[in-house]
């Protein structure tokens, strides 16, 4: 196999020292390849075009996804925690024709489960050609929040260009070992945190449940990167002593969700590393990302990866001043980008603008010079209270710089007089002593009086999904 999507793995490899641990299950390189590559030639030879997978952080799970993609097949990942009619609506929709590695318990699907058959060639990858580049690699489902899930078909093109981009602003080689604690569905933990591994060459580590504990022993392993959700980084930063032992880290990544800048303070005080954000989404992969050869900005996700372009337009559909306060709809075009949802030909329509932009539905200002900083979501985080557009980001980014502040979330409710007004769910520290009014004064005097929160709610959690981000739309 040549120019192979994971040609860390598939090129040279085994000989290497480079492993592969999840959930304390080790393989050498050399081990996997054969394993998988030997599930890989057992899937061709059933006919399996699509496998279902339950995406458990499990090496069975790696083993099964890593099979497919050697030999062609599309994966499926299933959430683990999937509830039966979020399981059955992605099984049916995607159409495969089977689980690979094993049913999840309690599935009534009446899919076969693929199991390899024993024997077959030395080298299981002489019988398998890298497939056609433009083949779908992943079908990956959305989270669902307008409607049933949608299947966004990712190509074996657009991985590799994603990972190619930030191996390049990462400087992410085959001398890494990467560590995580993410799930194995997504976009972070299994296209960047397990196939890009293998497309560069670097040992991995996945620690199972990402505790801070966790990400500490990996570090004293000897793992250079580190990928988390803020959530992760979050409790990271409450833990000194974990803390401390990511200083022999080479990069801290964070993603799926804005790094709360206090946050971003204190693991810079007791790492001595900037953690470098990154931006995109299961349509685009990750476009946006702060390179590892620049100054991290606190709030900010850094510049678009090779091979990606960005631009911000306001309503009217023109670009907006790259001046680092103007607010508009973040777009996309590049390598990148998705071949569409599955079945869904006027949804995948509707998410391009007629000159091919992809329309990302967030919103983003840039600076002068090219950082980008998301602000929020259109549907959710763009109020417009009194005749301003406001970001609720910026207002959350403050309010976060409190020290009675633990967690916050803004959203813009209706409001007969200013159309919608601003909303600030607020958890407080433990112990803390803080009041709408001091909170509301520190809101006007970094921001702006017509910025401020209008009502400020103590709340004793925000609700979140899976991945950590907050779900507004479950808040007003």
């Amino acid at each position: 196999m040549t120019d192979a999507l994971l040609r860390g793995l598939v090129e040279g490899q085994a000989g290497s020292a480079a492993t592969v641990s999840v959930a304390g299950e080790t393989m050498t390189y050399a081990a996997l390849r054969d394993r998988a590559g030997a599930l890989g030639v057992g899937m061709r030879a059933a006919g399996l075009e699509r496998v279902a997978v339950n995406a458990t952080p499990t090496m069975a799970t790696v083993l099964t996804v890593v099979g497919a993609v050697l030999a062609g097949v599309t994966v499926v990942p299933v959430p683990a925690d999937a509830g039966p009619g979020e399981r059955s609506h992605i099984l049916r929709d995607s159409g495969v024709q089977a689980w690979g590695g094993g049913r999840p318990p309690g599935d009534d699907s009446g899919l076969p489960s693929f199991e390899a058959a024993g024997g077959g060639p030395d080298d299981p990858l002489d019988g398998l050609a890298e497939p056609d580049p433009a083949c779908p690699a992943l079908i990956l489902y959305t989270s669902g929040t307008t409607g049933l899930p949608k299947g966004v078909v990712l190509s074996r093109t657009a991985i590799a260009a994603g990972l190619d981009g930030l191996a390049e602003a990462w400087g992410w080689t085959a001398h890494d070992v990467l560590a995580h604690g993410l799930p194995l569905f997504h976009v972070h933990g299994l296209v960047l945190g397990v196939l890009g591994a293998l497309r560069l060459g670097s040992g991995l580590v996945h620690v199972g449940s990402p505790t801070p504990e966790a990400y500490a022993a990996a570090a004293h392993e000897g793992a250079t990167m580190f990928f988390g959700v803020p959530t992760i980084w979050s409790r990271i930063a409450e833990s000194p002593t974990a803390a401390a032992q990511l200083a022999s880290a080479r990069l801290l990544v964070s993603g799926s969700a804005a790094l709360p800048v206090p946050v971003f303070e204190r693991l810079r005080e007791l790492t001595g590393h900037e953690v470098r954000e990154r931006y995109g989404m299961t349509e685009t992969l990750i476009t946006v990302a702060t390179r590892a050869d620049r100054p991290a900005r606190a709030g900010w996700v850094g510049v678009p990866i090779a091979g990606v372009q960005t631009r911000v337009v306001g309503e009217d559909g023109l670009p907006v001043a790259a001046d680092g306060e103007s607010i508009g709809e973040l777009q996309v075009c590049g390598a990148t980008l998705f071949d569409g949802y599955l079945g869904r030909e006027e949804a995948t329509a509707a998410a391009y603008t007629s000159g091919g932009w992809f329309r990302t539905g967030d919103v983003a200002t840039v600076a002068p010079d090219g950082t980008h900083r998301i602000v929020g979501r259109a549907s959710v985080d763009l109020i417009k209270s009194g005749g301003y557009r406001i970001g609720a980001g910026e207002i959350e980014s403050v309010l976060l710089g409190h020290p009675g502040v633990a967690e916050c979330a803004v959203v813009g409710v209706p409001d007969d007089d200013l159309g919608q007004r601003i909303v600030a769910f607020v958890v407080a520290r433990a112990g803390a002593d803080v009041a709408e009014p001091e909170l509301v004064d520190l809101v006007v005097r970094e921001l702006s009086v017509h910025k401020r929160p209008r009502e400020v709610r103590f709340v004793e959690s925000l609700p979140r999904n899976e991945m950590g981000k907050v779900q507004k739309t479950r808040l007003g």
